[in-house]
């Protein structure tokens, strides 16, 4: 769990480091501004955008149920930040699983990619596929959603 923070905490962290500086040296707008755009690249990098993750054996459980795809991503992956923006509110259509924090999902990816560990990796009706385009996943999922 503490892994998938460290960077969204270093970039606090520097932020305010940098924000403090600015603030020394007599430009508050400026420090504002880089600290908004470091907590906005904190939060983007941060597990908090993504949707609740869930283990891998689960994930493959309810994916056989509802034929929706399994995700394997893994925070501060810029190409899951990506599939994961561009999937919008359909992103919460997927079944999410971390491979930091569930050692299963990670066997899984590295099964998928040659001993890799290469996310995101999408898995529909048992094919993976690696870094897929976002549209391509989109229309995995049912119309209906």
């Amino acid at each position: 769990m503490m892994r998938a923070w460290i960077l969204p905490m270093l970039l606090v962290l520097s932020g305010s480091a940098v924000a403090a500086g600015q603030i020394f040296l007599g430009s508050p707008r400026t420090a504002g501004a880089l600290l908004l755009a470091f907590l906005t690249l904190a939060g983007v990098n941060s597990p908090l955008i993504f949707p609740r993750s869930i283990s891998a054996p689960e994930a493959q459980r309810r994916s056989a149920v509802d034929g929706r795809p399994v995700v394997f991503w893994r925070p501060g992956c810029k190409y899951c930040i990506r599939l994961r923006i561009r999937l919008g509110r359909r992103a919460r259509q997927l079944h999410w699983v971390n491979i930091w924090r569930d050692p299963a999902g990670a066997a899984a990816v590295r099964t998928a990619n040659d001993g890799n560990e290469t996310v995101p990796t999408v898995i529909v009706a048992g094919q993976p596929r690696t870094n897929p385009d976002p549209e391509w996943v989109r229309g995995q999922l049912s119309p209906s959603g």
